[in-house]
């Protein structure tokens, strides 16, 4: 694929949504980390309704490390994996309050030294809490780069790395939420929705679905 194909794409992708941002409900980039580390391997959904009820009570790392690790897991107890993220969220605020006087630090290398905190989950903090032009790929991501042809790579760090690269700069701070909620409500995984898609005919994906 050519630059003038993925400038096409992205000038695509920003009309039809030129505002894009996180489906995760926060207000503060510590309530993005902990709803960024609830989220692996559970929906956007699930997380907002589980922090909904955790935030009003306890929305900083003191007031967290307060309910310990127990009284944590009685509000996030509907989301997948909830024991060992727990566990996580605890010692992640514990590192914060001790080591960052209790604010969310802005370089990737302490993002990633925080219990629960991976690549994927630095570049969302870095990206949508801080404004870094980062991109986390997620399944969606991986999915669409190598299907549309945009950046394929056979794992997740070598389509991050060429989505970053081969990027055009205007595009690259809001690209990761454009190509996330393209994945997610279009180019899905078991059917791509390619009729009503506003790329297709920019796509190189072989086998595109057609109207029922």
């Amino acid at each position: 694929m050519n630059k003038a194909k993925r400038t096409a794409i992205f000038e695509r992708l920003r009309a039809e949504k030129p505002a894009p941002t996180t489906e995760l409900r926060y207000d503060t980039p510590f309530e993005l980390l902990v709803a960024v580390v609830l989220s692996a391997q559970a929906t956007d959904v699930g997380v907002n309704k589980a922090t909904a009820k955790l935030y009003p009570v306890a929305n900083t790392p003191e007031a967290i490390l307060a309910l310990g690790e127990e009284g944590l897991r009685d509000y996030i107890k509907t989301i997948g994996l909830y024991r060992a993220k727990a566990a996580n969220i605890i010692k992640l605020c514990r590192m914060l309050i001790e080591q960052h006087d209790s604010e969310v630090p802005r370089s990737r290398e302490a993002l990633e030294a925080l219990p629960g905190v991976g690549r994927k989950t630095a570049n969302v903090i870095l990206n949508t809490a801080f404004g870094d032009p980062t991109i986390a790929v997620d399944t969606h991501i991986f999915r669409l780069a190598n299907r549309t042809g945009l950046a394929p790579g056979k794992n997740v760090r070598e389509v991050e790395d060429r989505l970053t690269r081969l990027t055009p700069r205007e595009f690259l701070k809001d690209a990761h939420h454009w190509l996330i909620l393209h994945g997610r409500y279009v180019c899905k995984a078991r059917k791509p929705e390619c009729p009503g898609c506003c790329i297709a005919d920019l796509c190189e994906y072989r086998d595109k679905t057609t109207a029922a």
